[in-house]
């Protein structure tokens, strides 16, 4: 997607490093050397590599202003790129077509895979031309695409991603079912459970 939109693309580089005691600090430079830890990716964390361009979309991925709707998962339309912040607009919500600048952040990642903390110092975004339902929560949109390429796995996700529209001429489902399945059907996940102690009046 980044290729088809016209204009020429930047690149921005994290700087990583480890977040560990002067004791042990030698032995894990050695170990693991700043070029592995640019390979690391995690989530919720932006990767090494960020490529972007003026007029793609991105969605931040940490709380930095919520009074200004900078929030975790608010996407944005990019405007400007400079060599030490993204200006953008933000789109949808409350705070639609607000401008934005985001500037870098230090991010401290605590993984149990790994021995050390990582310190990684990066914009806090990620391409965003697409988005889990999750993600998408809490979002009013005008046109969806929803992409099942099996059912959704918990009570109510269904109707979580088709309800981000007004209007139903708004919504595409692309579903794809084993053969012995009819394409058009999908299978809408409710725990009869959670209704088990609802009293009728």
């Amino acid at each position: 997607m980044l290729r088809r939109v016209p204009g020429n693309s930047t690149t921005y580089y994290s700087s990583d490093s480890l977040l560990l005691s002067t004791e042990t600090a030698d032995s894990f430079d050695e170990s693991y050397p700043t070029e592995f830890l640019n390979t690391l990716t995690f989530n919720r964390v932006p990767d090494h590599e960020l490529t972007i361009k003026v007029n793609t979309p991105v969605m931040l991925l940490r709380n930095l202003n919520p009074g200004l709707g900078l929030c975790n998962g608010t996407r944005i339309m990019i405007t400007s790129l400079g060599d030490n912040y993204i200006k953008g607009n933000i789109m949808g919500g409350s705070h639609d077509t607000d401008e934005v600048i985001i500037p870098r952040i230090v991010l401290n990642v605590e993984n149990s895979k790994w021995p050390f903390i990582l310190k990684r110092r990066q914009f806090p975004v990620r391409l965003c031309y697409a988005m889990t339902i999750n993600k998408s929560q809490g979002q009013t949109l005008e046109k969806v695409g929803i992409y099942l390429s099996e059912p959704v796995f918990s009570h109510g996700q269904l109707y979580v991603g088709v309800s981000r529209v007004k209007s139903a001429r708004s919504l595409r489902i692309l579903i794809e079912n084993p053969t012995d399945i009819p394409h058009d059907f999908t299978r809408n996940i409710v725990f009869t459970e959670a209704f088990a102690n609802i009293v009728h009046t």
